[in-house]
Order: structure tokens, then C-alpha cells, then sequence
């Protein structure tokens, strides 16, 4: 193998095994500093998730790896091992003769970019055979895009930046105007150029997030509140004609929402949530049910966008007619942005109002009696708050509503990933329907703590009663109390009903499965 990709390879192996998150950021740095271009720049684009090799799928590995194994020996390795590219890098059979020269990162990502997917089995293959076992592992990681090592893309451009020296904010700030592999971002870095600039094309900026409230009790003097809606968080920019939508990660999400894209026109940079309209809700935002008929749609026909019509509640401005607001007071910034209000089309921007509340506790009602479909809770800004990146203490507070919560019957297991792979911790579930059957309502994989999780692995195992591939079907009586934000009838469920955010919040040992609520009484909190 090259030194590149056995760089490559070693790199996911520690990240995969290491917890620390300041040892993580350690090895990218490490790793960026001392790997060449082009490898480091298709390294870094894997690990932001900017790779999308579609070419190769899960399938295609799987069908290459049963026509040179036994399916059952790989069935059964891939059920004990939990991970389909540890599994095959183990099981591939080294190829006869001198292994050839393995390839290096660059071409390897150049070999699998566009490639048609009828010449897949042959290029992977071959590529399959050139690697040893954890060459193997890295190039089926890289190639479906399935890394979950434990390494977020902010994570991975904070090492990036401690690699160098550079500040990572100013690495978002221009991040969303370059390409993989990144060869201006690395100049930069090395001294070798200034920094890239991107004064004439619509970029991202860091989003300003908020801490929960726990305990707190604030004075309504310094803080506005306004509702947090259930939507997805959106940045809108137009510059120099050009308009661009970035979801929350920064990901281009405009050839998704070619509506919202098409209306908006102002030189700006505006905060808002991606709502839709209901028509049972006359117009006004409709729950998160709703707008999932738009998520992932990267050329959604006009008979979803008309029966789904996106909009955007706004909440801050960014900048306005070139001007940098951020670091203005939030009153200035809202001011600013009310001012702006009649140049925007109404059918596709509105917005979020300030909930009045003579003090706290009268604010806690309106919150606790608030159960829009559209609504997740509060927002607390400081009045003179700057816009500033990330979470920063004291500034902004999402104050949730009261998790609902359904007693449920366990109904299957699967094993998790990473450091849970060798655990059975993502649990479906199910209440009972009016015939008598248990029918699954959602499914969860947080919640609990280390002890519970060894609990209902041990539990899963002894209670198996029959097995579909990684799935296992348990006996039906242990009862979990799942929480969740809200509850929407579905019609892609065979019980008609979709949780949001749900998680196991207690394990109810105590109470028989024959106990655990009804569809009816899940229908009643529906939204």
C-alpha cells in the first residue's frame, strides 16, 4: 500500500478507536500536516462528508463479497461483527500471485468519481484486491461514505485548523466557495497564499446556537422570547445575483427548495427555520411530518411543491446590503431586519414573532400550553446579544416544551455502531392496535444510560425469537416508557402514527406488556 493510503487507513483506525475528543483533533492535525497534497484535501472532503461516490453502494459490497464467500459464513460474520466494511476487508480473499501496487488516495477517489455504475463490480473489485485488510476497511469506509468514526465536519476542520494555525470560524467563512481537495485552503494554511476570499459568491456563515435552559429563571428585561418552531434551521444568502440555502452543517440544500430560492432576491444573509404550509392548518406551518415530503428531494417535481409549499420564518439578519450586522445587539439586528420585511414576498417569508409575557412564570405557561404542530418550545435571545458562531453561554436559550411520553412494547433490536457495535442498543417498538397486535410507532437509540444498555443487550439476547439479517425479533414483554417531542399521523407507517425525537427514558420492568398504551390513546396527542 502507498504511504498515502496506509496513512489514510491508519487514520480512520485511531479515530475509530479513540474517545478523546482533543486526541481526535490531534491525529487530523497530525495527519493534515504530514500527508501531501492532493491525498490530504480527499481526506479531509471524507471526513466533512463531501465525497458522494454513488456509484458504490452497500449492495454492490455485499454482492461482491457473497459471490467470492460463503453468504452464510459472511451473514453470520456481519451479524457478529456489526460493521459491513470490517467484515469484508476481514473476509476478502487475498487474490493470487504478487499483490499489485496498491493505488494512492488520489487515485483511487479519481477511479470511483463517475464512475458508471455498470463498470462498479470490476473497479472496486480490482481495488479490493490491490489493498491489505485495513486498506480494505479505509477504501469501503471512503467509498459508501459511511465512516461513523466518531468525527463530525466541524470537528474535522477544527483540526484542519489546529494543524495550521488558522482560526476555524474563518475556515467556515470561506469553506461552502471551494472544492475538494482543497488546494487554496492548504496553501493558506502552509503560508503559501493568502486566504481565500469569497466578497462575490454566496457562502456560508457559522450559525449562533443556543444552550438549553435547565434551571434558570430569566429576567424578561434582558431576554425576548420568541417560539421555536419545528423545522429545519436555514441560512438564505443572495449576492451578486446569485442565491444560495444552507441547511444547519452548511450543506447547499437550493436545487431542494428551488420555490424558496426562486422568491428571494435581497442582497442579504438572513437566519430563519424551512417551514411548510398545511392546508389543514390553513396556510400556517404545518408540522415537520409535513415538510419530511420536501427533505432530500434534490429536484422535487412542481406537484410536490405545490401541494407542499415551503416558506421561511426568519429570525435574525447576518448582513443586510453588504453591511456585516453580527456584531450588532440582537434589537438592532431585528430592527434591521423588520425593516426589511416589505421587500420580501409574503407568500414565501414571514416573521417569528416575540411572545409578550408579563414575567417568567406567565412565560412558562404560554410554553407549557403550547401544542402547535409547528412548535417545539421557546427561544430566549439576550436583547444585546451579538450574532456570534456556535453556543456561547449567557446569550441564547432553546427552552423546550414537556417531552410527551408512551409506555411501549419492545419489538426488535440491532446492533449499533462504533463503539456500540458489539451492543444490541437501537431498540423498534410498538403499542397495541385495536385488534389485538402490536404494531411499531418508533424506533430509538439514546436515552439510556451504560448500565441500562447492558441490561437490554443481556435482555435482547435471551429473549431472541427470530432473526432477519442484523435484526432480531424478541419476545414481547418488555415494556420501555419512550419520550418524544410530538406525535403525527403518518401514512408511511403501517400504524399510521410517526414520532419526533424519540428516546428511551425509562425501562419498565414493573409494569406487564399487555399494560402498554393503545394507537387510540397515541392518536389522541397527534398533532
Amino acid at each position: 500500500m502507498s504511504l498515502d493510503m496506509q496513512e489514510f487507513a491508519a487514520l480512520l483506525d485511531a479515530l475509530l478507536y479513540t474517545q478523546s475528543r482533543h486526541a481526535k483533533l490531534a491525529l487530523i492535525a497530525a495527519y493534515m500536516r504530514a500527508v501531501p497534497d492532493p491525498d490530504r484535501g480527499w481526506a479531509l472532503a471524507a471526513l466533512t462528508g463531501g465525497l458522494n461516490l454513488k456509484a458504490v453502494q452497500p449492495k454492490l459490497i455485499r454482492d461482491l463479497i457473497t459471490a467470492r464467500t460463503d453468504p452464510v459464513l459472511f451473514a453470520m460474520s456481519h451479524d457478529f461483527v456489526g460493521d459491513l466494511a470490517e467484515t469484508v476487508s476481514l473476509l476478502w480473499p487475498d487474490p493470487p500471485g504478487a499483490r499489485l501496487a496498491s493505488p494512492s488516495l488520489d487515485s483511487i477517489v479519481r477511479q470511483l468519481t463517475d464512475l458508471p455504475r455498470s463498470a462498479a463490480p470490476a473497479v472496486v473489485s480490482a481495488l479490493l484486491d490491490s489493498l491489505d485488510p485495513q486498506g480494505r476497511y479505509a477504501l469501503i469506509k471512503l467509498a459508501t461514505g459511511a465512516l461513523r468514526i466518531g468525527v463530525s465536519a466541524r470537528l474535522a476542520k477544527t483540526g484542519l485548523a489546529q494543524a495550521f494555525g488558522l482560526d476555524v470560524e474563518a475556515i467556515e467563512e470561506v469553506w461552502h466557495g471551494l472544492t475538494a481537495p482543497y488546494a487554496p485552503l492548504f496553501a493558506w494554511g502552509e503560508g503559501r497564499a493568502a486566504m481565500p476570499t469569497q466578497s462575490d459568491v454566496p457562502v456560508f456563515r457559522p450559525f449562533m446556537l443556543a444552550h438549553p435552559l435547565e434551571e434558570e429563571t430569566l429576567d424578561l428585561k434582558d431576554f425576548a422570547a420568541e417560539w421555536k418552531w419545528d423545522g429545519i434551521r436555514l441560512q438564505l444568502v443572495h449576492v451578486a445575483g446569485q442565491t444560495r440555502l444552507f441547511s444547519r452543517t452548511g450543506d447547499d440544500i437550493t436545487a431542494s427548495f428551488p420555490d424558496v430560492a426562486a422568491a428571494f432576491a435581497a442582497h442579504a444573509t438572513l437566519d430563519g427555520e424551512l417551514l411548510v404550509r398545511g392546508t389543514a392548518q390553513g396556510g400556517e406551518a404545518a408540522s415537520f411530518n409535513a415538510l419530511q415530503q420536501r427533505l432530500g428531494r434534490k429536484a422535487p417535481l412542481a406537484k410536490l411543491q405545490a401541494e407542499y409549499p415551503a416558506f421561511v420564518r426568519l429570525y435574525d439578519a447576518l448582513s443586510i446590503a453588504g453591511d456585516d450586522l453580527r456584531a450588532l445587539p440582537w434589537s438592532e439586528r431585528r430592527a434591521r431586519l423588520e425593516a426589511l420585511m416589505p421587500a420580501l414576498d409574503p407568500a414565501r417569508f414571514d416573521l417569528s414573532s416575540l411572545v409578550e409575557a408579563a414575567d417568567f412564570a406567565a412565560l412558562q405557561a404560554l410554553r407549557d400550553g403550547a401544542r402547535d404542530a409547528a412548535i417545539e418550545g421557546l427561544m430566549l435571545k439576550r436583547r444585546d446579544s451579538p450574532y456570534v458562531a456556535g453556543r456561547r453561554t449567557g446569550l441564547w436559550y432553546k427552552w423546550k416544551r414537556q417531552a410527551l411520553t408512551a409506555d411501549c412494547v419492545m419489538m426488535y433490536a440491532q446492533r449499533g455502531h462504533g463503539k456500540r457495535s458489539s451492543f444490541y442498543s437501537d431498540y423498534t417498538f410498538g403499542c397495541w392496535s385495536p385488534a389485538g397486535d402490536l404494531l411499531p410507532v418508533g424506533k430509538a437509540y439514546s436515552g439510556f444510560t451504560d448500565a441500562e444498555l447492558a441490561f437490554l443487550d443481556k435482555w435482547v439476547r435471551a429473549h431472541t425469537t427470530g432473526r432477519f439479517g442484523p435484526v432480531r425479533e424478541v419476545e414481547k414483554s418488555l415494556v420501555l416508557e419512550v419520550a418524544f417531542d410530538s406525535i403525527h399521523v403518518s401514512k408511511r407507517h403501517k400504524s399510521g402514527l410517526a414520532m419526533r425525537f424519540p428516546r428511551i427514558a425509562r425501562i419498565r420492568t414493573d409494569k406487564p406488556a399487555h399494560e402498554a398504551d393503545t394507537i387510540e390513546t397515541l392518536l389522541k396527542q397527534a398533532t
